[in-house]
């Protein structure tokens, strides 16, 4: 099956000298929920752009659904359904006009018109809001219609451009049952970017770790986390340490990584529950005081810090505001 998504060696840059994509060469398989994932500022939603026929590349090329982006744009829009950041409904109409105002954008008319927006509203479970203004929708409640709106011309590749930010917590684990149902029933190709660690690790087949424009891993979430040796060790110390406890756990065998970042020790062991009453009483003898521990397997956050070179959230955005 030819992949939904290919791109080779992708370049933009921004004025006066960012680089937003520096590079970028991947391929999506067609049926998979593909996550980018990368903190704000990273490149995320300019590669998306590119994608969706948005904004051109400096160089480089690539397709989607079997489509060159530059050489066809429009038979790429025809082919895809894109949900981007902010809302893309009208907040005067009600749900059923945003969405009868989309199908007439792609032709749709008549009975299947009226037929797919039918369809579209029981399926996001907004059958009985239907005639109310968008206005008066909740957070979670808008961005189901986005959704809805996205998959009205029943696209080959759908592209959701941060799909939950600014959602409560109950709204974000909805929005992920919707889009896991939605993969499962209809076979469909979905891009994901995203800035959090869990919704790339619950939601995504695939997975690329975006940092200053770059690709600097891909695979799936357990394929990532496995490239991370060991366990986590985090120990938070009762006060500032001037360098005796990082040098204390540096000499207990098994441990390795060891960092300290203020009151914060961070270390890494192939077996974080059997080492750690080790590195305790070794901070204990040294009359080194500790407030709490943990252990931890490897996460997403740790795949970050080894490929980028430090952790999450802690990256300093390349764009300017506006161009992530």
């Amino acid at each position: 099956m030819p992949a939904a998504i290919e791109a080779h060696d992708l370049h933009k840059r921004y004025p006066p000298a960012v680089r937003a994509l520096n590079g970028v060469s991947l391929t999506v398989e067609a049926g998979t929920i593909f996550g980018v994932l990368g903190p704000n500022g990273a490149g995320k939603s300019t590669l998306t752009r590119v994608l969706c026929t948005l904004t051109r590349p400096d160089s480089g090329r690539a397709t989607v659904a079997g489509v060159d982006v530059l050489r066809d744009p429009v038979q790429v829009r025809r082919r895809i359904g894109v949900v981007g950041q902010k809302h893309g409904s009208d907040p005067n109409a009600t749900g059923r006009e945003n969405l009868v105002l989309q199908g007439e954008f792609y032709g749709i008319t008549g009975r299947e018109l009226r037929a797919r927006v039918a369809a579209a509203l029981e399926r996001f479970e907004l059958a009985d809001a239907a005639g109310r203004q968008v206005r008066t929708y909740s957070g979670g409640m808008a961005r189901r219609l986005d959704i809805a709106m996205g998959l009205l011309n029943r696209p080959a590749v759908l592209f959701l451009d941060e799909p939950t930010t600014g959602l409560d917590p109950e709204a974000r684990a909805l929005m992920w049952t919707y889009i896991a149902r939605l993969a499962a029933e209809e076979q469909m190709t979905i891009w994901i970017t995203t800035h959090y660690m869990d919704e790339a690790d619950n939601l995504s087949g695939r997975l690329a770790i975006v940092d200053s424009g770059r690709i600097v891993a891909q695979g799936t979430p357990e394929e990532l986390k496995r490239e991370v040796s060991g366990d986590a060790l985090h120990v938070e110390l009762a006060q500032r340490d001037g360098g005796e406890a990082r040098g204390t756990v540096e000499r207990i065998p098994g441990v390795s990584e060891v960092e300290i970042d203020g009151r914060v020790l961070r270390a890494r062991a192939a077996d974080g529950g059997a080492v750690l009453p080790t590195v305790l009483a070794a901070l204990e003898e040294r009359d080194i005081k500790v407030a709490s521990v943990k252990v931890s397997r490897p996460s997403l956050d740790d795949v970050y810090l080894r490929f980028a070179g430090r952790e999450f959230d802690r990256a300093d955005p390349v764009l300017p505001a506006g161009a992530s």
